[in-house]
């Protein structure tokens, strides 16, 4: 006790499973509850204040330059001309600038290339004004003296690297190819793809002498901060990031970006506050995008369908010097059974922005691949697509024998079909001139846990208050900490207020690879834990007898109102929750299930998404309307990958020839159809003391290949070459 305040720790580090069930024995009623989102009435009024909307005074504006060659040296440019005209306040240019964001996680500064041209759409300079039209206008006025150098633009001709740490072998994939009565062999093609956030990245930049406040659109602030300050050539402690509410990221804005770094060197220089907003050009042009995937499948069967080897040897594509590389096999060594199994990666060099993590990177477009490759296997073995996966489901992890955390892989596809109706379809049905399909898919996806922070306090009025850097980035952190708190302390969710997207708070994993509901939300659940044990200790009882409901706190027939134990000050704890053996002792994924119905048109080709369905399971859900709303769009997302979404090049020069989204088409509102979600009841003691696992990116990966299987269904064309666009079918369809 110190000045009225208890202020103590609280650490777990999963080395055990906790089979405790411990939300299950608490009575606030707030877990599993759609609860609405506490943010969701400022975002809906207008009020919530994302990166470029708490703009101080006398704040300037910055628009960057875009690089019009995809390689060379930047000798020299029209500054001084540029300078001169109305409003401009400088040019900025050399080395602060980024060659490309951070990858997730990177915790230091990209490569800062001054003046090195290593893409089109690359920033290479930033003009500053007093108004925006003022810095465009200007920015358009930006000449530039190039040196050119050699540049690869044509994928097809790049260069193939062969990282001998991302091959694996086990057993003898030729025999068991040959000695198999089912087989496939196909090459299966993915697009790029853009994240395509509704809010383009922004930053605001301001100095309080050799302290920057940074207002950003960010996922991850704890390696922000770091970034950043890497960047900048600055102490990480003067650096501090505010991002309280985050317009989606999917990936995008995992590392820190061109935008911040360059508002902060122009608002320090100027003396002033500069923000700088990525034009929705620019956010395509030069943010992280997902990699194109050629992938080489090749499955054995015997005459039962049951999988005897399994080959997936992939190739993507990444800017110089990069080590990032799309993990397209990440869940194939256990995702089925074969001993048998070849797993190969390969690099290709290319001048084209910067390829990085895209939701679900790694499953999203392996899983889809491999998921057309099964419905093959389906197709040539004469089994049903569902009872051949069932067959298939391993005991064990095929690749190393670990046992499974928990695996509701043929719950998720039983609960599909019945769901969908898989058994009732109808073949060869017609709608009009519209012929009509149905396919499924598996889904999984690795799970995982990152270390993360959190500091919650028991208030002198009985209320709670939740503190994390964790950001919020759409997908309702905001509402999960309110409910794990109040869950775990019996405090009614209005009287809980959460805090996040502030570096200055306890440092949470942030938000990325389906892990910041678990691992921040562990952090609030060991906090709430020792809180609890507080309470039980000032009553003089065990913490397992104690049941706290609505403010009150209840044991051995005794009853005390919560704020008589902040009578000396208020009570607070931080909370850290650590990865340990249970991650590496046990193979942890979740599993789902997706059921498409496709019409497709025998005129046009085109093909339209008539229904969806996907069953998941994620261990505890703990918020059941922002689970369903997070596979809805990840089944979204999946429907883009099957049908519109590709980044496409022109190989003359590299540019990106659909840099807007009038042409980089994700799916709107007639492209998708009622979408329904069903959650298969699981709890997995191996994941966290919530028993809760990752759902953000499990409902896209996989739902493409159910779509690309339905459309085989309804027309006989099968696309290998996804998206499924018009051009590809029509030339397969049948006589009408």
């Amino acid at each position: 006790m110190t000045d009225g305040i208890n202020i103590s720790t609280a650490e777990l580090t999963m080395n055990e499973p906790d089979d405790r069930n411990r939300l299950d024995a608490t009575v606030q009623g707030l877990i599993h509850t759609g609860m609405d989102r506490p943010d969701g009435p400022l975002k809906v009024s207008g009020r919530a204040t994302y990166a470029h909307e708490d703009q101080p005074a006398d704040m300037m504006t910055g628009v960057l330059v875009r690089a019009p060659a995809a390689g060379g040296q930047i000798t020299g440019m029209n500054a001084e001309a540029v300078r001169k005209l109305d409003g401009v306040r400088d040019v900025f240019h050399g080395k602060t600038f980024l060659r490309n964001p951070a990858q997730g996680t990177a915790n230091e500064a990209p490569v800062q290339p001054d003046g090195k041209i290593s893409y089109i759409g690359q920033p290479v300079a930033l003009v500053v004004a007093d108004t925006f039209e003022q810095a465009r206008h200007a920015a358009h006025m930006i000449e530039l003296q190039i040196t050119p150098e050699d540049a690869v633009t044509d994928l097809d001709v790049a260069e193939i690297e062969t990282p001998k740490d991302k091959q694996s072998s086990q057993g003898d994939l030729d025999a068991a190819l040959s000695d198999a009565a089912y087989t496939v062999d196909e090459t299966y093609r993915t697009s790029g793809h853009n994240s395509s956030a509704m809010e383009p990245h922004a930053a605001i930049a301001q100095w309080d002498g050799g302290k920057l406040t940074l207002r950003g659109s960010y996922q991850m602030l704890k390696y922000n901060v770091n970034e950043l300050a890497d960047a900048l050539g600055v102490d990480a402690e003067n650096v501090h990031i505010l991002a309280p509410y985050v317009g989606g990221g999917f990936g995008s804005k995992l590392g820190i970006s061109h935008e911040a770094v360059a508002a902060a060197h122009a608002a320090r220089e100027l003396g002033a506050p500069v923000a700088v907003v990525l034009s929705r050009q620019q956010v395509l042009e030069a943010t992280m995008r997902r990699s194109e995937t050629v992938q080489h499948i090749k499955l054995a069967a015997d005459a039962d369908g049951r999988m005897t080897g399994i080959g997936h040897d992939s190739t993507v594509s990444q800017l110089l010097d990069e080590s990032f590389a799309e993990p397209v096999s990440q869940a194939t060594p256990f995702l089925y059974r074969g001993e048998n199994r070849e797993i190969g990666m390969h690099i290709k060099r290319i001048n084209r922005m910067c390829a990085g993590s895209v939701r679900a990177p790694g499953e999203a477009v392996g899983i889809t691949a491999l998921e057309i490759a099964m419905d093959e296997l389906a197709d040539v073995s004469g089994i049903d697509p569902v009872e051949l996966r069932k067959r298939n489901i391993p005991e064990v992890d095929p690749s190393d024998g670990r046992e499974f955390s928990s695996h509701k892989l043929a719950e998720a596809l039983d609960d599909g079909a019945k769901t969908f109706g898989w058994a009732d379809r109808e073949a060869g049905k017609t709608d009009g001139e519209w012929l009509i399909g149905y396919g499924m898919s598996s889904a999984t996806r690795v799970n995982m846990l990152g270390e993360s922070h959190a500091r919650v306090t028991l208030n002198e009025d009985g209320s709670l208050l939740v503190e994390t850097d964790m950001t919020d980035i759409g997908t309702g952190t905001y509402a999960i900490l309110t409910q794990i708190a109040g869950e775990m302390l019996g405090v009614p969710a209005d009287r809980v207020t959460v805090r996040l997207g502030d570096s200055s708070l306890p440092k949470a994993a942030g938000s990325g690879g389906s892990w910041g509901a678990a691992s921040s939300g562990g952090s609030v659940f060991v906090a709430c834990e020792a809180l609890r044990k507080k309470i039980a200790e000032t009553m003089g009882v065990e913490e397992r007898d104690l049941t706290l409901q609505d403010g009150v706190a209840t044991a051995n027939n005794r009853r005390a109102d919560l704020p008589e134990f902040t009578k000396n000050g208020p009570f607070t704890v931080e909370g850290t929750i650590n990865k340990g053996d249970t991650q590496t002792d046990r193979r942890q994924a979740t599993f789902g299930a997706f059921f498409a119905e496709v019409g497709v048109n025998s005129v046009t080709g085109e093909t339209r998404v008539r229904r969806m369905h996907g069953s998941f399971a994620a261990g505890r859900i703990l918020n059941a309307k922002t689970a369903r709303s997070q596979c809805l769009g990840g089944m979204t997302f999946g429907i883009g990958m099957a049908l519109t979404e590709e980044l496409m090049f022109d190989k003359r020069d590299g540019h990106l020839v659909n840099n807007d989204l009038a042409e980089y088409h994700v799916p709107v509102n007639l492209d998708v159809p009622q979408l329904t979600v069903n959650f298969v009841q699981e709890r997995d003691p191996w994941a966290n003391p919530m028993q809760a696992k990752g759902i953000g990116e499990l409902g896209i990966c996989g739902a493409g290949a159910s779509i690309i299987n339905a459309i085989y269904d309804a027309c006989g064309v099968r696309v290998r070459d996804l998206p499924a666009t018009m051009d590809k079918i029509l030339p397969g369809l049948p006589d009408m």
